[in-house]
């Protein structure tokens, strides 16, 4: 292309003959992109959706459950401009499944300018992918003076539960169950995607399994609840399956605050992005299908 323009510039009419090149190339490069987008955002009923639409439906609720990929650079990037042009509009509050509840206290004073990057790092368990995935967004709430909650329970008591089972939660302190949502959690071993996991494990695990990842969603939920306030935006950061088919999370904030507007999302990944799966219908109100051949982030 930089030949071209060159050998371009010295004939007569370059210009005329360099505007028919941009052209071309530009319309080559759309021409690409259509033909293999990387993601394509659908409804729970598997009708492609226009990031836009998406948009104005989103600006409307009280609180979002963005589900991911952990390792999605797609979902990771949506993430991120899906907030940034969301805190044009409104006063957010964010929070996510990756900041356990006992971090809170680093976290703020990152948020306050009283701790470098490299303080929070030594000071709270972050995940290994935070500088690439999550960093952006904390620091996009630095930025705009935003809350940021660590909402997750801090996993040694969901793997205390996965081994002991909701039980052994009454032995904590007060201080540990202040991590954690109030106690007794309440718990359906009957929801489908508490039962798919067993059924995914092939009964490896036994009944504490599900009930580890259901102490997850509660604590999850409840410290969206408690910091959710009137009038502003809480846009919420999990893995896709703590909120997929309206479960999870979902299912806790709704008997807390059912007259609240949710709106959830979901990721997904398939080999042909054009039409969403059978499978993958009805996840979420809104669905980013990202080609299976994605790079991974790790």
């Amino acid at each position: 292309l930089a030949r071209g323009y060159l050998s371009l510039r010295s004939q007569p009419g370059h210009m005329k003959k360099l505007a028919l090149l941009l052209s071309f190339v530009l319309a080559f490069a759309s021409a690409v992109a259509q033909s293999r987008p990387a993601y394509v955002i659908y409804n729970a009923k598997g009708k492609k959706v226009s990031y836009g639409k998406m948009m104005k439906a989103l600006a409307k609720q009280d609180i979002i459950l963005f589900g991911e990929f952990h390792n999605n650079p797609i979902t990771h990037w949506l993430q991120l401009i899906v907030t940034r042009e969301l805190s044009e509009k409104r006063q957010l509050i964010l929070g996510a499944e990756m900041f356990e509840a006992d971090n809170q206290e680093p976290l703020n004073r990152y948020l306050a300018g009283n701790l470098s990057a490299k303080g929070l790092d030594s000071s709270a368990r972050l995940w290994n992918n935070y500088k690439t995935d999550y960093a952006p967004l904390v620091n996009l709430a630095k930025e705009k003076h935003f809350s940021f909650i660590a909402t997750n329970i801090p996993r040694r008591y969901a793997s205390l539960v996965s081994k002991k089972g909701f039980e052994a939660l009454d032995t904590l302190s007060a201080t540990e169950k202040s991590w954690i949502a109030p106690l007794p959690i309440d718990y359906d071993p009957q929801l489908p995607g508490y039962v798919k996991m067993v059924e995914m494990m092939g009964g490896h695990g036994g009944p504490n399994l599900p009930r580890a990842q259901a102490v997850k969603d509660a604590t999850m939920a409840y410290f969206i609840a408690k910091h959710y306030q009137a009038g502003q935006l809480f846009i919420h950061y999990n893995g896709a399956y703590h909120s997929d088919n309206y479960e999870g999370i979902l299912w806790y904030l709704k008997r807390k605050q059912p007259d609240l507007h949710y709106a959830t999302i979901s990721t997904v990944s398939q080999k042909d992005i054009k039409k969403l799966l059978e499978e993958n219908k009805g996840r979420a109100d809104f669905i980013i299908c990202v080609d299976e051949d994605m790079t991974s982030t790790y």
